[in-house]
């Protein structure tokens, strides 16, 4: 407990007006150190919560205790009719939606939009996640790998066009992060001169926090002049892009479809020219990149349709029944719910206009119990989130998109020495599918350490994926590991 100052018989009351405001909505205690508090304190707390929008706050914490452990509707497996499996897709289709999605890029109705807010805390760095270098021979960081992705993209889409244009032409990338990696991200690719792009196309803006809550929804004070925040979750960029009118950017851009995806995945395909045809090709509202459940516990979480004929949302793996989660589909021989979410969406801009105001009406966010610093040491709360995938049950049309893990899907969330999801593990994936691309090009490797350890990696600039390295790659020998570049 701090000591009370000497001259707290002297000190002014909390501003009446603003203290009436926390009445009206339960969190009159924000005020109720008060006392002993110093005059700059004093200010630093009235300043803090005339930040706050109370009756939004308010809203949002009723609507989601309210809804908390009310129970939901039945889950059925999602029909085959709305995914397109590896199997079932033809060469002709592969490449019809290859030159729709190129076409459809050059038209700049493409927009990509970045999920970035974390840091790699569970990496080690404190740094934003995006600055991780998983140790590939060229050693780049995650950010400079996909905005390479993105120059690969914007140079196909302007050869494919019937005049084979070179006219430079840009994907614009908007970039979320958060309070805690704003600043650091900024710097990076400023530092990195934007690794090749043009920095007007770049567009960085910041997902929201919201106040840490004990179970009766109330204010957690992390001090006596400062109410303990979160961010609000990965799908906090709706309300972001919606507050910082960046939708109305986007359509002055002219954009059309925005492909949205986390920072911390080492094979994303940034920009996929296929999917984005195949969403084009569908006239869906919403889309997803899914893998198949590699086994029935495996914590992934996924696509299912809630209700008899309802929408398509995810059920994360701690929210579903384990005899539900192993259940065999005896027809296939697979798991019945077995389409899992790797966080690699593509939306209709109308549809984030939709979705945007809808979360924001129904106020509904998800609630994680957790240790909240606060004024008497970490304190079990309530942290509020909302999540990328809670769109999916706004949308009129959803189609699912199967890709295979080992060329999309290489996860970076846990430090070298853990069981998955290492840098280690997602730098073996990347080498690997590259050493195919390599050998199928008619190249030779020979190898220093076995071949499991090592392999090549291809530049983002050369090929996007394993297209057009015959001419880099055939007859020649690669001492693996190493980049191939121009």
């Amino acid at each position: 407990m701090r000591e009370p100052l000497n001259d707290v018989s002297s000190a002014p009351p909390p501003p009446q007006a603003l203290l009436e405001r926390l009445k009206d909505y339960g969190q009159e205690d924000a005020f109720a150190l008060w006392d002993e508090l110093s005059p700059d304190e004093r200010q630093l707390l009235v300043k803090e919560i005339e930040s706050l929008d109370l009756s939004r706050i308010d809203r949002i914490i009723r609507c989601s205790l309210r809804s908390h452990g009310l129970p939901t509707a039945a889950i059925e497996p999602v029909p085959e009719s709305s995914v397109s499996s590896v199997e079932e897709r033809t060469l002709e289709d592969r490449e019809r939606w290859w030159k729709m999605g190129l076409k459809a890029i050059y038209e700049g109705k493409l927009a990509v939009l970045l999920l970035s807010g974390g840091q790699g805390t569970r990496l080690g760095s404190s740094d934003p996640k995006g600055c991780f270098n998983i140790g590939l021979p060229s050693g780049k960081s995650l950010f400079q790998l996909q905005a390479e992705r993105i120059l690969c993209v914007q140079r196909l889409a302007a050869q494919a066009t019937t005049e084979g244009s070179t006219t430079a032409l840009q994907i614009h990338w908007y970039i979320m992060t958060s309070p805690f990696t704003d600043e650091a991200t900024r710097k990076f690719f400023e530092s990195h001169k934007y690794f090749g792009l043009e920095a007007d196309q770049v567009t960085f803006f910041q997902q929201g926090t919201i106040p840490c809550v004990s179970k009766d929804g109330r204010f957690i004070m992390e001090t006596p002049y400062g109410v303990a925040k979160a961010p609000d979750g990965n799908g906090g960029v709706y309300s972001a892009l919606k507050s910082s009118r960046l939708l109305e950017d986007m359509a002055t851009r002219g954009i059309k479809y925005v492909d949205c995806y986390g920072v911390d995945n080492a094979l994303v395909r940034v920009a996929d020219p296929t999917f984005l045809g195949y969403f084009i090709d569908k006239g869906v509202s919403a889309a997803a990149k899914v893998v198949r459940k590699a086994y029935p516990q495996e914590k992934v979480g996924v696509f299912v349709r809630r209700g008899k004929g309802g929408p398509l949302t995810v059920v994360e793996y701690s929210e579903m029944d384990s005899s539900l989660a192993s259940a065999i589909n005896q027809e296939t021989g697979r798991l019945r719910f077995c389409w899992s979410n790797v966080c690699l969406h593509m939306f209709t801009l109308d549809f984030l206009n939709q979705v945007a105001n809808g979360l924001e009406k129904d106020s509904i966010y998800h609630l994680a119990e957790k240790k909240i610093p606060s004024i008497h040491g970490l304190t079990m709360g309530l942290k509020l989130e909302q999540f990328i995938f809670d769109a999916f049950p706004y949308a009129p049309s959803t189609a699912l998109f199967e890709v295979l893990r080992e060329e999309e899907f290489a996860p970076v969330k846990n430090a070298n020495g853990s069981n998955f999801d290492t840098p280690d593990s997602a730098r073996l994936l990347v080498l690997r599918l590259h050493t195919r691309w390599v050998v199928a090009a008619g190249g030779f490797l020979t190898h220093s350490v076995p071949l499991y350890a090592t392999g090549v990696e291809v530049s983002p600039l050369c090929s996007y994926v394993g297209e057009n390295l015959e001419a880099i790659c055939r007859g020649r020998t690669f001492h693996a590991p190493c980049e191939i570049t121009f």
